[in-house]
């Protein structure tokens, strides 16, 4: 099995979130697909994301909005 390859294999909300996990412009358009335009890579997300190996974008999604509407 290839490792994932954040760049370019497409992502969906069922997407697990590797070791490899990178912020690249292919995970951003996701976010904004789901989360809307105004979504931004932060810090707190950041290092949210690095530490949710095995949870899923979609997880990731909702963290970010929850985060953003002050929920977290």
């Amino acid at each position: 099995m290839t490792p994932f390859d954040w760049h370019k294999d497409p992502i969906d909300d069922q997407t697990v979130i590797t070791s490899t996990y990178k912020n690249t412009q292919n995970a951003r358009r996701y976010f904004e697909e789901v989360c809307g335009d105004h979504f931004r890579f932060n810090r707190h997300f950041m290092a949210w994301m690095k530490k949710s190996k095995g949870r899923t974008m979609r997880e990731a999604a909702n963290y970010w909005l929850s985060e953003q509407s002050g929920e977290t």
